[in-house]
C-alpha cells in the first residue's frame, strides 16, 4: 500500500541541448516524468518538477557563429521554442530555466572549489588536436579522415561508423577540422580532472542501494570491473561556458554544469516561490530526489553526478529512473522515410494527447525501447479513449440532460460496481508509483470494457422508450458517469486536457486522486462536448510527409553556399528577354512572424504599394520578426505562387549568405514600396 503521509518530492528530467528542435524521442521522456508527477501532484503530495535548456559547448558557440548571431541570442530563441513544444504536449514544468544562468554558475564554482579543496581536482597537460584556422581545440567529434582500419572516408575522429573500429584522432589517416577543413596540428594544454577513482567505494554502495533498475546496476558493474580514469572536466578558450575559479582560459566542460543545472533551476524557483531548498539538497535531507533520463546518459548520471554530489556535502538522488529509446515503425527514427517526427510538425496534424496516451499504455519501469507503431497507435487511441472511455459519458449525458434535467440521480442503484471501480484506485496509484503505466492504462480499460458491457446490458435507449422507466433510465446514466468519472481520475495524469473537458462536463471542482472517493448525486452536469475524436490516418500520412517536406528545407540550407564566389560557381548564362522576365520590386515588411513548425522559415506580409503579398522566407536564423517590420527590401513579384504545408508563398524576398549568416537585400533611402527594380 502506498503510503497516505505528504511526501516532499523533487523530479527533473534531462536537460534539452540548445541546439536544434524538440522531436518525438525526446517527448517520450519529458511525457513519461510529467505523468508521474502529475500523478504525485494528484495524491497530494508537495512535488517540484524543473528543468532546463543545457545550454554551454563548443557546438552551440559554433551554430551561433555559423547564424551570424550570439550565442546568448541562440539559446535565448532555442528556449523559447522548446519551451512551445512542451507546452502543447501539456509537461508542465513548475519551472524552466537555463544552465546559462548565474545560480549555475554559483553552484557550478561552488561544487568544483568543494573538490578541490578536499583533493579530488587534478591537474595534468595532454596532447590534442588543434584548429589552427579556428584557433580552438577539437573534440573527436570535429575531426574528420580516413579510417585506420578498413580505410573508410569522412570518418569521426574516435569511431569508424563502416566498420565499427575506435581509435584517437591521431591514427586518422589525414585527419582535417570538420568546421575549417585545416590540418589539424597537435598542441599540449593544461587540463582540469575529477578524480572519479576516489569514490569506487561509495558509487558501488550507492548503485547497490536500489538507486537504480537492475538492468542499469549490471550495466554500471561492467564499468567498475573495467576500472575508472579521470575525468577532463575542463575546456580551452574560446569556448561558450563558465570559466573556472583561478584559471583564466579554462572552462567548465558542458558536461560537469549540465547536471548541476538541476540545482540552479530549483533554487530559481525556491527563490521565486519562498521554498526551502535546504530540505531537499542538504546532505541530510529527507526529501525525494528523482532524476528522469535515458538510457544513453548514465554513465554521468548514476557515476559522475553522484560522486560530485557526495563529494561536495549534497545530498545524492533517490533514484535515477532511465527509459529506452524510440522507435517508429519497429525501425530508428528517420528524416527520408518521414519518421524522424519534430513537436512542432506532429502538433501540426495530431492531438499531442494520443501520444500522451499511447506512450503511456507502452511504458514500463524498465529500459526497453519503445515503438511507435503508426497502426497500432491509431487503433489503440481511437479503441481505447474514444471507442471506450468518451463512449460512455456520450452514451449517458444526453438521458441525463433530457430525463433528469441535467442532475443526476438522487441515489446510486449500483453501489458494489462503483464501490469496485472506486477501490480499484489502490492498485492503479501503486503501478503509477512504480512507473507501470503501461499496466495502469491496461487496468483503466478493463474497467471502461465493464462500465460499457453495464450500459449495453441495461440497454437504457431501449427502456426510454417505454412510458414510466424514465427513471430507470436515469438511474442506469447516472451509474454510467460516475464510472466514466473515476475513469478520468486514474486518466487525468495522461491526458491532462481531456480530463479537464471531462472535469467541466461534470462540474466538479477537481479530478484530483482521492476525489474518487465521493460518489456523485444529485449532481449537475453541463452539455456534453465532444472530449477526444477518433485519429484519422490521412493525418499520420500528411504528418510524415510534412517531416520529409523538413529534411528538404534542411538539405537545401545545407547547400546554400555560403562562401567567397569561388565556392558558389556562377549559374548558367541567360539571355536579356529571359532576365527581363523578372519582376524585382520595392517591399515594405508590414508583418513579419514566426511560422509553429518551422525552424527555418518567417511569414511576412509585403505592401508592394497598394498591393499585399504573403511570402514564406528561410531568414528566421538572423532575423527576430520585431526587427523586420517596416524594413524596405526587393522580392521577386512575378514568381508562380508556391503551396507550402504553411500557406501559400506569393513570391520572394532577395538575399545574400555566407559563412557569417544570412543578409536581406535592402534598397537605398527613397525607394518606395511597388517601384520596380531596373
Amino acid at each position: 500500500m502506498l503510503t497516505t503521509a505528504k511526501r516532499q518530492i523533487l523530479v527533473t528530467s534531462a536537460l534539452p541541448y540548445a541546439n536544434g528542435a524538440i522531436h518525438l524521442g525526446h517527448l517520450l521522456e519529458y511525457i513519461q516524468t510529467d505523468i508521474w508527477v502529475r500523478f504525485q501532484k494528484s495524491c497530494g503530495h508537495e512535488c517540484h518538477y524543473v528543468c532546463a535548456d543545457d545550454a554551454h559547448g563548443t557546438a552551440i558557440m559554433l551554430r551561433a557563429e555559423q547564424e551570424g548571431i550570439t550565442s546568448e541570442a541562440l539559446i535565448d530563441r532555442v528556449s523559447r521554442e522548446h519551451q512551445a513544444d512542451f507546452a502543447t504536449f501539456g509537461v508542465a514544468f513548475d519551472n524552466y530555466y537555463s544552465t546559462h544562468s548565474e545560480e549555475n554558475r554559483y553552484f557550478s564554482e561552488l561544487i568544483y572549489t568543494r573538490l578541490r579543496d578536499k583533493g579530488h581536482i587534478a591537474t595534468r597537460d595532454i596532447d590534442q588536436m588543434y584548429d589552427p584556422v579556428k584557433g580552438l581545440f577539437l573534440a573527436d567529434r570535429f575531426i574528420k579522415g580516413t579510417c585506420p582500419k578498413c580505410k573508410a572516408d569522412d570518418q569521426y575522429g574516435d569511431n569508424c561508423e563502416a566498420c565499427g573500429a575506435t581509435y584517437t584522432p591521431a591514427e586518422l589517416i589525414d585527419p582535417v577540422s570538420a568546421i575549417s577543413g585545416a590540418t589539424p596540428e597537435v598542441r599540449s594544454s593544461t587540463h582540469y580532472f575529477f578524480k572519479l577513482p576516489d569514490f569506487t567505494d561509495f558509487m558501488h554502495q550507492w548503485i547497490n542501494d536500489g538507486h537504480v533498475q537492475p538492468q542499469i546496476r549490471n550495466k554500471l558493474m561492467e564499468w567498475f570491473e573495467a576500472g575508472f580514469n579521470e575525468w577532463d572536466i575542463s575546456r580551452d578558450a574560446p569556448y561558450f561556458g563558465f570559466e573556472i575559479p583561478d584559471a583564466p582560459g579554462k572552462y567548465f566542460y558542458v558536461w560537469l554544469d549540465a547536471p548541476i543545472g538541476y540545482l540552479a533551476s530549483f533554487k530559481n524557483l525556491c527563490d521565486r516561490q519562498g521554498l526551502d531548498f535546504d530540505a531537499f539538497w542538504h546532505q541530510d535531507s529527507e526529501a525525494e530526489v528523482y532524476h528522469f533520463i535515458g538510457k544513453d546518459i548514465v554513465y554521468f548520471h548514476a557515476l559522475f553526478w553522484p560522486a560530485m554530489l557526495h563529494g561536495a556535502d549534497f545530498r545524492t538522488p533517490t533514484a535515477v529512473n532511465c527509459h529506452g529509446f524510440v522507435t517508429v515503425n519497429g525501425a530508428k527514427m528517420s528524416k527520408s522515410r518521414g519518421t524522424f517526427i519534430k513537436a512542432a510538425t506532429y502538433a501540426d496534424f495530431l492531438n499531442p494527447e494520443y501520444l500522451r496516451y499511447y506512450f503511456a499504455a507502452k511504458l514500463t519501469s524498465k529500459v526497453d525501447d519503445l515503438d511507435l507503431n503508426l497502426e497500432d497507435f491509431t487503433a489503440r487511441v481511437n479503441s481505447d479513449l474514444v471507442g471506450k472511455v468518451v463512449n460512455i459519458a456520450s452514451r449517458c449525458a444526453g438521458f441525463v440532460k433530457k430525463l433528469g434535467d441535467g442532475k443526476l440521480s438522487a441515489h446510486c442503484v449500483e453501489p458494489e460496481m462503483v464501490a469496485r471501480f472506486i477501490g480499484a484506485g489502490d492498485e492503479i496509484a501503486e503501478l503509477f508509483e512504480a512507473r507501470e503505466f503501461g499496466r495502469a492504462m491496461r487496468r483503466v480499460m478493463e474497467l471502461a470494457d465493464e462500465a460499457n458491457t453495464y450500459i449495453a446490458d441495461a440497454e437504457p435507449w431501449v427502456l426510454a422508450k417505454q412510458a414510466g422507466r424514465e427513471q430507470e433510465v436515469l438511474d442506469i446514466c447516472s451509474v454510467g458517469l460516475n464510472l466514466f468519472r473515476q475513469l478520468m481520475v486514474y486518466l487525468a495524469p495522461v491526458v491532462p486536457a481531456m480530463a479537464e473537458g471531462a472535469r467541466e462536463f461534470l462540474r466538479l471542482e477537481s479530478l484530483d486522486w482521492h476525489s474518487r472517493h465521493e460518489v456523485l448525486l444529485n449532481q449537475k452536469i453541463a452539455k456534453f462536448k465532444p472530449l477526444m475524436t477518433r485519429v484519422e490516418p490521412e493525418k499520420i500520412d500528411a504528418m510524415m510527409a510534412a517531416s520529409k517536406e523538413d529534411l528538404v528545407e534542411e538539405q537545401k540550407l545545407k547547400e546554400t553556399p555560403k562562401g567567397p564566389l569561388a565556392e558558389a560557381p556562377i549559374a548558367d548564362e541567360i539571355g536579356f528577354d529571359d532576365f527581363i522576365k523578372v519582376d524585382l520590386r520595392i517591399a515594405r515588411i508590414a508583418k513579419a512572424e514566426y511560422v509553429k513548425g518551422a525552424d527555418k522559415l518567417l511569414k511576412l506580409t509585403l505592401d508592394i504599394g497598394g498591393e499585399s503579398r504573403t511570402v514564406f522566407s528561410g531568414i528566421r536564423s538572423a532575423y527576430a520578426p520585431e526587427a523586420l517590420e517596416g524594413r524596405l527590401t526587393v522580392m521577386v513579384a512575378n514568381l508562380a505562387p508556391r503551396k507550402m504545408r504553411f500557406g501559400v508563398s506569393e513570391g520572394m524576398v532577395l538575399a545574400s549568405a555566407n559563412d557569417e549568416g544570412i543578409y536581406l537585400l535592402s534598397p537605398d533611402t527613397g525607394a518606395e514600396p511597388g517601384q520596380r527594380v531596373t
